[in-house]
């Protein structure tokens, strides 16, 4: 064997046996798992209850760590910061794909600026309505609404949140305009729905089905493309007329981009088998969420997905003309 020959086979060989023990090593440490939005709202439950999971896989704590304001992408403006290692993630909703439009100073490309991990969970919405509301079903309530949209209002968690994306969604299936009243977050506008300060809510079932079930407000339907476990008596919104009329709240996992491959697979299995666990997909199901379709749950599904939310929201967003810097 000739020198030269001997030089590159001993080069591989070492970067064989120096590779092998970096992949074996991680996590050596706790893992930081970056939640945009307030303690106990949706997101964080969704992100709590995979984490425990997701730290028995492992070997690591996941932790969460909070970084709010301006609708996630403080959150995202940090992950995409953060050092490629493989011990800071991110879990964001439909925001993701919003936040390009809603926003003009964004310091991030979502498609350009992360990496993929997975998609965990869809959480349907609901549309309410102040418990006096006049009308008592979906039809009713979209005659209602035509009859005297200047009189109505239209209560949301804060600018990109999914339920002000829901409502325009519906001014735009009813051809209407109604007064919006943003809130600084979920709660506080459900509290004013529960107190009739507001008329009509669209809000997640995570939020929204113990207000249902108990009868503090009025329930039209859900607006998921097929009924719910959660609810199986609730129409959709879509059997009700509004046709097309189709809301989630999906949450993806992203990382800062050049994380290695090999952790993004890890973090990847890491996901799916907490999705997988009984504890997880019985708290999911208590909550009203479904856990994602296995084709969005692969890094290039959820690439694919949010690439379509943001082709799908894009438009709608700028006709309506919401933006802020």
């Amino acid at each position: 064997m000739n020198t030269r020959l001997q030089v590159l086979l001993t080069g591989l060989a070492l970067l064989c046996a120096s590779t092998a023990p970096a992949q074996q090593a991680w996590p050596t440490r706790p893992i930081t798992l970056v939640v945009p939005f307030a303690a106990g709202g949706p997101t964080d439950v969704v992100a709590r209850t995979l984490a425990g999971s997701m730290s028995k896989t492992l070997g690591q704590t996941v932790v969460i760590e909070q970084k709010l304001g301006a609708g996630g992408t403080v959150a995202g403006a940090y992950v995409a910061r953060s050092a490629p290692d493989g011990y800071t993630f991110f879990i964001h909703h439909n925001g993701m794909a919003t936040s390009a439009a809603l926003y003009r100073k964004l310091s991030y490309n979502p498609l350009t600026d992360f990496e993929f991990v997975s998609q965990a969970v869809d959480v349907p919405m609901t549309l309410l309505a102040r418990k006096d509301f006049p009308a008592n079903n979906m039809q009713e309530m979209i005659a209602y609404v035509k009859a005297n949209q200047s009189k109505i209002n239209l209560a949301n968690a804060g600018l990109g949140a999914v339920s002000q994306l829901c409502g325009m969604l519906l001014e735009r299936a009813l051809g209407v305009k109604l007064t919006a009243v943003p809130f600084q977050g979920t709660a506080p506008a459900m509290n004013a729905l529960l107190g009739g300060q507001v008329d009509i809510l669209c809000d997640q079932t995570t939020q929204t089905i113990p207000q249902i079930k108990a009868g503090n407000v009025k329930f039209y339907g859900v607006t998921t493309r097929n009924r719910i476990r959660a609810l199986p008596d609730a129409p959709t919104l879509q059997e009700s007329g509004l046709r097309d009329f189709e809301v989630l709240v999906w949450h993806g996992i992203y990382a800062p981009k050049g994380t290695p491959r090999f952790i993004i697979e890890r973090m990847n299995a890491a996901v799916i088998a907490a999705l997988k666990d009984p504890d997880v997909v019985r708290r999911m199901a208590d909550l009203g969420a479904e856990i994602a379709p296995d084709s969005k749950l692969s890094p290039e599904g959820l690439q694919t997905w949010l690439k379509a939310e943001i082709d799908k929201w894009g438009p709608i967003i700028r006709s309506v003309g919401t933006f802020a810097d």
